[in-house]
């Protein structure tokens, strides 16, 4: 066979299969209407693909006049992705079928030693979530592991990630694959968080979206024409190293970054320990404003601030038609309230913030989404064409151990 009829097999080959994912269960009469290829060439698709273990008859086309017609939908577990989130301060793991349905999410408080002991743990709440739900390890066959920072293919370690200790003197990829003992990605996790919106969540059928996580740390994923905006080094979107809020010229926001200094969690407990002289977490930070405290009230008014501050700078640049907020504490409605007020204020064009409604699934989401795509390209050897990641409809996708 000529490489140009093995190309052209293997885009076939995928055309069926996401006719089949996108839209199962299907008669191979509707798969060539959809695809254009003939008949007998979908015949003998389906039939590999059946051989090969991928999709199953299902049954029989019903209300139609004439004879009826098998029809074919996938086998959701042929295989499995786990979708990793890893946080500065919460670890969230998950394994999902071919069908993008997440199953068995397991939580964990991050390894502070970081580096190889991170990775271990990763693997191991890995097998924990695969036991749960009884799956075997051989059949999970790719990890998506969303980072909070920038992986750079060249080394394998991951940059721009103060929260995490030694993922940037190591070779992060190496040793997640050798811990998993199969295929791996890295990918940030707020570009996770924007495609897990973009399919399920607040941004569904937006092509210019932005997503902003604020925790620990602050970081943003954007799309822009429906494409994932990574840039040269994986960095696009380090909104953590936006020279402001803190002095951009003080070693310390080199490591840290200027803006997260001032916006994320360790700026809001320094704030309010001198205004009150007390040390206490973010979450009583909150719980004090709720009941009328000045002192908490007026550090959630200035993070609103800093966090109009990044919304305004996202909106100049991109102009999504969206910005979708999450995080630990982007999400809270005390947040977003006054950071509206604020936006009117700095920048004329007028700018629909949202909190996320995938919340703490919205990475995980993602990670699974763009570990279906690998799975596919690796599959069938052929990119989609337009380069786009081809999921089941999100009415079809079940999402099991929410709200854990």
């Amino acid at each position: 066979m000529s490489e140009t009829l093995r190309i052209s097999r293997k885009f076939s080959q995928r055309a069926v299969m996401e006719a089949i994912v996108q839209n199962g269960p299907i008669s191979r009469a509707s798969i060539a209407k959809q695809t254009g290829l003939s008949k007998q060439t979908i015949s003998e698709i389906v039939r590999q693909l059946e051989e090969a273990g991928w999709v199953q008859e299902t049954g029989r086309t019903t209300g139609h006049i004439g004879r009826t017609a098998v029809t074919y939908e996938l086998i959701p577990d042929a295989a499995f992705i786990a979708a990793v989130d890893l946080g500065g301060t919460k670890v969230r793991v998950a394994i999902a079928d071919l069908a993008c349905q997440v199953f068995a999410e397991e939580v964990a408080a991050t390894d502070p030693r970081g580096g190889k002991y991170l990775i271990n743990q990763i693997a191991e709440l890995c097998w924990q979530a695969a036991r749960t739900q009884k799956i075997d390890r051989s059949r999970i066959r790719l990890a998506v592991v969303g980072v909070p920072g920038a992986p750079d293919p060249k080394t394998g370690r991951v940059l721009l990630a103060p929260n995490i200790a030694g993922f940037a003197d190591m070779n992060v990829f190496a040793a997640f694959e050798e811990a998993f003992g199969f295929d791996v990605m890295l990918e940030n996790d707020v570009n996770l968080a924007v495609l897990g919106e973009n399919w399920l969540g607040e941004g569904q059928g937006i092509d210019n979206l932005a997503f902003i996580a604020l925790g620990t740390g602050i970081g943003s994923g954007l799309m822009v024409n429906g494409e994932l905006v990574r840039g040269a080094g994986n960095a696009a979107g380090e909104l953590g190293f936006l020279p402001f809020g803190a002095d951009p010229f003080d070693s310390e926001s080199i490591r840290a970054g200027a803006y997260e200094r001032v916006v994320a969690s360790v700026g809001m407990a320094q704030r309010y320990k001198a205004l009150t002289g007390r040390d206490v977490k973010v979450p009583e930070i909150f719980a004090a404003a709720n009941t009328g405290e000045e002192a908490a009230s007026q550090v959630l008014d200035e993070t609103a601030r800093y966090l109009a501050f990044g919304v305004g700078a996202i909106s100049a640049i991109a102009n999504p038609e969206k910005i979708i907020i999450g995080g630990s504490i982007g999400v809270r409605p005390e947040l977003i309230e006054r950071a509206r007020k604020f936006l009117p204020q700095i920048t004329p064009q007028p700018i629909d913030i949202m909190p996320s409604s995938l919340q703490q699934q919205a990475a995980i989401i993602g990670a699974a989404a763009i570990g279906l795509g690998h799975l596919h390209n690796t599959f069938f050897g052929a990119d989609a064409p337009d380069g786009r990641i081809s999921l089941p409809p999100a009415s079809s996708v079940l999402l099991q151990g929410a709200g854990k």
